[in-house]
């Protein structure tokens, strides 16, 4: 199971983290995929400076828009 972490920190807050988390709840359902990605937030990941900042596992801290969640997914995640 993968594991994604989404800050809401107070950057990311500001910058619409809950819009991110609310896309990759969204298609996590709609694919079928609650089973095999696990959707978290994490207060901090140490990337004010990227915010939206989104970690898969422990890999690196990317930079996320709500718009750009669903490329992410299919790009990083599957």
């Amino acid at each position: 199971m993968k594991t994604i972490n989404v800050c809401i920190g107070s950057a990311c807050h500001l910058k619409g983290a809950y819009g991110v988390i609310n896309k990759f709840e969204k298609l996590l359902e709609d694919k079928k995929l609650e089973d095999k990605v696990e959707l978290k937030a994490a207060f901090c990941l140490g990337e004010c400076t990227k915010a939206v900042s989104v970690k898969i596992d422990d890999g690196p801290v990317h930079s996320l828009t709500e718009e750009k969640v669903e490329e992410f997914l299919e790009k990083q995640v599957l």
